[in-house]
């Protein structure tokens, strides 16, 4: 029982990266392949990462498993708003509907795409 779990787990964590995947190739702009990627391949790997977990020889081991997942949610969530603000702040964004919250910021980046 405790096999075919995990194999069902594994085909749907497979079935989720294959549809980020497909987000990745097929949709028309940057901010929704974002979107379609990393909330696919984020839930993907939330479910291999469960089927790991059913076979995990210690607790030790179930820890690491879980940190590997937090870690890949924090870098997805990260990458994710450092491209999407890096297309914004490149006046990709519908003119008027960009607001940079970090204008003013020492760093001195700014957007071009209208005024908030």
């Amino acid at each position: 029982m405790l096999e075919a779990l995990t194999w069902l787990l594994l085909a749907l964590a497979a079935l989720f990266f294959s549809a980020g995947t497909l987000g990745l190739l097929r949709l028309p702009d940057t901010l929704s392949r974002i979107h379609a990627l990393s909330k696919a391949d984020n839930l993907g790997l939330g479910l291999a990462a469960l089927a790991l977990l059913l076979h995990a020889e210690s607790w030790a081991a179930a820890a690491q498993i879980g940190l590997i997942w937090l870690l890949a949610l924090a870098a997805s969530a990260t990458s994710g708003y450092l491209i999407a603000r890096r297309y914004l702040l490149e006046s990709h964004g519908a003119p008027g509907n960009v607001h940079d919250g970090l204008q003013g910021h020492p760093s001195g980046h700014q957007a071009r795409g209208g005024p908030p």
